[in-house]
């Protein structure tokens, strides 16, 4: 399994951001915050819900030189539903922190930071548990921007002997003139290293995903959106019902609602 988009994409990223709202005649806050609903969680193109409906949220603290952390969660049940945990495995939480600046005056920006994710529960006789550290750094220009995110630990999201595993984002988020919507595109490639056993990580595990969607702005920082998303390459014997209940890696449908503030 894998997951973030969170919150870029939905708040996607992966990783997840808050927006920030000017307000005439007073600075914007350094703390922002973000919840929403969703139809089901989505994470680089693998459900993490067993396609039924999540609850997220996060807080953001911004400082004016660049500097931030954040935390987000969102429940799951990716590995509750496998046998990998056996109790917990309900919970996603992340925690990270980097730095963010525009190059010169220009448009462009870069973003540098590290994502740890925390999946809280006990885990079966040799399974591993599914915490990952990963490093990331970004570019982009207005609404596109790319992503990479490296793994620090050797059992990324659960595949033993991983470290070196990689995410290569790559996403636009278009505003449709002043219609209110914005059209969200995405690419990613997610990139297994090392063995388990004799089998190649690679060979087993690794995968293309895709994403289609729109949001619309609504009054008062909320927005509706809805997005298509799918997978290319990703194996039944690895994402499907040898582990799971169903394959999260099919293509589906997901709707949403969300607030920042």
């Amino acid at each position: 399994m894998f997951k973030k988009s969170l919150l870029c994409g939905l708040v996607l990223s992966a990783l997840s951001v808050g927006a920030f709202a000017q307000q005439a005649a007073a600075p914007a806050s350094p703390l922002t915050g973000n919840m929403g609903l969703f139809s089901q969680y989505v994470f680089r193109g693998l459900t993490q819900t067993n396609a039924k409906p999540a609850l997220q949220g996060g807080f953001d603290y911004a400082h004016a030189s660049g500097l931030y952390i954040g935390t987000w969660a969102s429940n799951i049940s990716w590995l509750s539903d496998s046998s990998v945990y056996k109790s917990g495995g309900s919970l996603e939480v992340d925690v990270y922190g980097g730095y963010r600046s525009n190059i010169g005056s220009s448009d462009y920006t870069y973003d540098v930071g590290l994502l740890q994710y925390v999946y809280p529960g006990a885990v079966t006789t040799g399974s591993v548990k599914a915490d990952t550290l990963e490093g990331y750094g970004a570019l982009g220009w207005k609404f596109v921007s790319a992503k990479y995110s490296y793994s620090l630990q050797n059992n990324t999201f659960g595949v033993a002997n991983s470290r070196g595993t990689s995410y290569l984002d790559l996403s636009a988020n278009v505003p449709l003139g002043e219609s209110g919507f914005t059209a969200n595109l995405h690419y990613g490639r997610q990139s297994y290293k090392g063995k388990t056993g004799t089998t190649s990580n690679n060979t087993a595990d690794s995968y293309s995903d895709y994403k289609v969607g729109a949001t619309y702005a609504l009054p008062k920082d909320f927005s509706v959106g809805a997005f298509y998303t799918g997978t290319r390459g990703a194996k039944t014997a690895t994402y499907g019902t040898t582990s799971y209940p169903m394959f999260i890696g099919k293509s589906t449908g997901t709707v949403f609602v969300s607030k920042t503030f």
